[in-house]
């Protein structure tokens, strides 16, 4: 079974990369990103992608230049998450052949993404525009847009922002801080898998 919910994994090192992309794996996570302030993130991002690479979509956030972009590229890095709506991060990356998962706040930056050639968007920061705010951009944007919410979301609510059009989540320190060990990681990512299957369960 395919979730639609991406591992943030802010802080990780490559010396933690691979337990941690197991981990997940193991729990039912296939959707994997090192943040590009991480400590030497394209490393990590690189031996995920060699060892799990053909079970998991791994790639890269808070990337912000077609540098990066380029550069992940070149490490077989499969997604591209961004915290804002860079049309040329996004060109650069569907280019690439990678998946364009950009930032946007507003139905304006939601349509310039998809415009763009965007795979979905992420909502960002999704807990200012609440389930209201999202409901009423679904209202208006096309059916088959991907649409992720990341940044304040609780698993225990996952129900509520599916049900106002949500596709999928984001989730960071509900799933990884700085230092937190595979076993740990696995048990977090359990959680919000079982949250996420009752939801859509209830759907």
């Amino acid at each position: 079974m395919t979730r639609n919910i991406i591992a943030i994994l802010r802080g990780i090192t490559p010396q933690e990369a691979l337990p941690a992309c197991e981990a997940l794996m193991a729990a039912g996570i296939t959707k994997i990103e090192v943040p590009l302030n991480s400590p030497e993130p394209f490393d990590s991002i690189r031996q995920m992608q060699v060892e799990f690479g053909h079970a998991a979509m791994i790639g890269a956030g808070t990337v912000l230049t077609v540098a990066d972009v380029e550069r992940l590229a070149g490490i077989g890095a499969q997604m591209v998450v961004s915290p804002d709506c860079n049309i040329a991060v996004i060109a650069a990356t569907k280019g690439a052949g990678m998946a364009s998962y950009p930032g946007c706040f507003t139905p304006t930056e939601c349509f310039t993404a998809l415009a763009a050639g965007a795979d979905g968007i992420k909502i960002f920061p999704s807990f200012l525009v609440g389930t209201k705010g999202i409901q009423a951009m679904r209202a208006v944007l096309p059916a088959q847009a991907q649409v992720f919410a990341v940044g304040g979301i609780a698993a225990e609510d996952f129900g509520d922002w599916l049900a106002a059009g949500v596709d999928g989540f984001g989730m960071g320190t509900a799933i990884y801080t700085p230092g937190m060990d595979a076993h740990d990681i696995r048990a977090r990512a359990a959680g919000i898998v079982a949250a996420y299957d009752m939801a859509k369960e209830a759907m």
